[in-house]
């Protein structure tokens, strides 16, 4: 049996909706400008484009509703509300159909961003990583398990009770399935990754006492107050 020089970490892990249970998790994967709204907010062409990811650590989750102290490091933290895909199986290189039956559950989840710190990594050519893998970066409600993937279902994002996002999945550029597909082409999925699959228009600033609000028809919402 190894032994370690430190104490193993815990696992990172989230709830699961009506049950005791929780989902452990392994990694962390995200889809950039998967709406067409969006990704013309943020100045891009979105029929130009196949879908490309970034990561974040798994202990960058912020689960059961916790607060969040405002990060360090920036002066602009954005809110970013997305459909969140949970693997209870691996593989690669696989196709759409295949891609579906390697899904746990779905999840409301916010993918906080620094994006100050992003605009300034874009400009000098570099990694978002610090923009977007900082510390309870990875807001995510509980799971509920499924038999497929979502391909429909209102999402908004509330700012102290103000809609600010407000879309369908379906307008997705990119479905869950497809996102799957694309993603084990490039790693080997395996059990408790998580997938976050992209924010619709609307993006923008959250500052200390402020409360947001993801919902997903058909899940459990997610609460963060800034503290």
């Amino acid at each position: 049996m190894s032994s370690f020089v430190l104490p193993p970490a815990p696992t990172p892990s989230v709830p699961v909706a009506g049950e005791e249970t929780r989902f452990p998790v392994r990694r962390i994967f995200c889809v950039g400008r998967n709406y067409a709204d969006h990704a013309r907010e943020m100045g891009h062409d979105p029929d130009r484009e196949p879908p490309f990811f970034f990561t974040k650590p798994a202990d960058a989750l912020l689960t059961g509703d916790a607060d969040l102290p405002y990060p360090a490091a920036t002066a602009d933290l954005h809110f970013e509300g997305e459909l969140v895909v949970a693997l209870g199986a691996g593989g690669a290189d696989l196709s759409p159909d295949q891609a579906t039956g390697l899904i746990w559950g779905h999840a409301a989840g916010n993918d906080l961003t620094r994006r100050d710190l992003q605009a300034q990594a874009k400009a000098a050519g570099r990694p978002w990583d610090m923009a977007k893998g900082f510390d309870r970066s990875a807001v995510c409600g509980a799971i509920r398990r499924a038999d497929g993937p979502m391909r429909r279902g209102r999402l908004t994002l509330s700012v102290n009770g103000q809609v600010r996002q407000d879309s369908d999945l379906s307008a997705m550029i990119w479905p869950v399935a497809d996102i799957i597909a694309h993603l084990s082409r490039l790693v080997t999925l395996a059990p408790g990754d998580l997938i976050y699959t992209g924010t619709p228009a609307g993006v923008g600033a959250l500052r200390r006492g402020d409360v947001a609000t993801v919902a997903i028809e058909g899940l459990e919402p997610v609460t963060t107050r800034v503290v």
